[in-house]
């Protein structure tokens, strides 16, 4: 499946510094996140582990700061630029959740948080099958989104001008895609928006390859 996700590379793009600056450090007040890579970092067993979807760098930079070997894959050129930038010690490539530029099995475990809200309906399945290509037998997945079903499309944002939808998911919904991937799905968790995010409900689904 060709991607043609120009819109969201060039909003990403725009505000990539803006997104350091805000986003950067929000793991130090996240600690249902931390704990959930704590899990993906005892899944991988000491083996390479993906950020899909990595935007500026942290998530990879965290996990790279407790032992990991990390490859971080986003969409947006800036992006990664400045996570090869802010963690030297991670390793960054640019691509498209459609298309990673990852060879098969090359992951034992790979975490998408947030990445897949601006796919297409559609084009879940096809990324979950990716996902499920660049991961070895039994690799572990976590997947996070905000639950609902609206889409909100910005064309502003932080003051930049932008042209981004994000779509809101239902979890079961995403399960069965998973499923239907090649998956297992082993473990599901919700929360509420924490004061200093958008007040949105959050989803993760913790998943394993088949076969």
């Amino acid at each position: 499946m060709v991607a043609d996700h120009g819109r969201v590379r060039g909003s990403y793009d725009t505000v990539a510094e803006e997104y350091l600056g805000r986003i950067g450090g929000e793991l130090a007040y996240k600690a249902v996140d931390r704990a959930l890579l704590g899990v993906v970092l005892e899944e991988a067993a000491g083996g390479l582990v993906a950020d899909l979807g990595c935007g500026p760098g942290h998530v990879a930079g965290w996990l790279a700061g407790r032992g990991a070997e990390v490859v971080g894959i986003d969409l947006s050129p800036r992006m990664v630029e400045l996570a090869r930038r802010e963690h030297p010690e991670a390793v960054f490539r640019t691509g498209d959740l459609l298309e990673l530029p990852a060879t098969d099995g090359e992951f034992a475990a790979a975490v998408a948080l947030y990445s897949v809200i601006h796919l297409e309906p559609a084009e879940l399945a096809p990324a979950f099958a990716e996902m499920r290509r660049v991961l070895r037998p039994g690799g572990f997945l976590l997947v996070s989104f905000h639950l609902g079903t609206e889409v909100r499309r910005l064309d502003e944002w932080w003051g930049h001008p932008v042209d981004v939808d994000f779509h809101f998911l239902a979890a079961d919904a995403v399960a069965a895609q998973l499923t239907g991937a090649g998956f297992a799905v082993e473990a599901r968790l919700e929360r509420e928006g924490l004061p200093q995010e958008a007040p949105t409900r959050r989803a993760y689904l913790l998943a394993r390859r088949v076969g």
